[in-house]
């Protein structure tokens, strides 16, 4: 079942995002009201992962609004490789710091002790996401 189908559409059941919550929006960031109430309720944290459709337009405003952030390279996509690979650059160049979902998955259980490391984060190694080319060319 899809979550949120208004506004740009719904998020797909893949992403394992059920037991988030879904914001309908009909702008390109995501830092919509909401959104930045529920931020506020956090405690402002000062780390955001940004994964999903759309680079050169949803990744792309939101990753303006909190540049300091990062970006999981290979949890993006677009409608083309063109759109995405020139995304990320404009990303890069703008600050933004770029890096994977397994370096980052890592850097949140922070411990090889952790009870989900070798079970379920390192099972197997992440798919080719033609990322390769376009970070050598750089």
């Amino acid at each position: 079942m899809s979550t949120s189908p208004k506004g740009l559409g719904p998020t797909v059941p893949e992403l394992g995002a059920w037991d988030l919550t879904a914001h309908a929006k009909t702008k390109f960031t995501m830092m919509i009201e909401p959104v930045e109430k529920e931020l506020k309720t956090l405690g402002d944290p000062k780390i955001a992962i940004l994964c999903g459709i759309g680079t050169q337009a949803c990744i792309a405003c939101t990753t303006f609004d909190l540049l300091e952030k990062g970006i999981v390279a290979d949890a993006v996509s677009s409608r083309s490789q063109t759109d995405r690979l020139f995304a990320l650059s404009r990303l890069r160049q703008s600050g933004a710091f770029l890096t994977t979902t397994e370096a980052i998955l890592l850097q949140l259980v922070q411990d090889a002790k952790h009870p989900n490391f070798r079970e379920k984060l390192l099972v197997q190694p992440s798919p080719d996401t033609a990322l390769l080319a376009f970070f050598s060319s750089l």
